[in-house]
């Protein structure tokens, strides 16, 4: 009985991880064209970010954030991303940590949120100032606050 339990577990193990690839292989074939291409240009870039100047703690989200996130994909499609506003980092964080696999808590979503705000505040600034400019009155400080909000809690201001 013992066996039987084990081999259907396995068997579930199987058939799960095997559900996982498919969905994801059929995510990225029901992609349009422009998306894919967007993708694969953000692919192409370097996928790795110069964070010996960050924070200890930060330096701790990265590796987090390298580690869940090259479960499903490179790790240069965020890193060069045209993502930068801490709104879009939430929705996108979001959206992986509900991906079947992903294996992303509520707790390493937040870090991972807090590197990406915190790196696109620093490394990508011009287009966060440029998406700041464009952006409404209520966006803009909601952004700004978040911006805000995370340097002071890793630069101990």
């Amino acid at each position: 009985m013992k066996k039987n339990i084990i081999s259907r577990t396995l068997l579930l193990a199987v058939t799960t991880f095997a559900l996982v690839v498919a969905g994801a292989a059929r995510a990225e074939d029901q992609m349009d064209a422009a998306t894919k291409a967007r993708i694969d240009a953000f692919e192409k870039g370097p996928a790795t970010i110069d964070i010996s100047k960050y924070p200890a703690a930060l330096k701790d989200n990265y590796d987090l954030f390298s580690q869940k996130c090259t479960q499903c994909h490179k790790l240069s499609r965020p890193i060069n991303s045209d993502y930068a506003l801490p709104s879009e980092w939430s929705r996108y964080v979001k959206r992986m940590m509900r991906k079947p696999g992903s294996g992303i808590s509520t707790g390493e979503a937040k870090q991972i949120y807090e590197f990406l705000a915190y790196d696109s505040s620093v490394r990508k600034k011009a287009a966060v100032d440029a998406k700041l400019a464009a952006a409404t009155p209520a966006d803009k400080a909601a952004d700004e606050a978040k911006i805000k909000e995370v340097h002071d809690k890793y630069d101990g201001k």
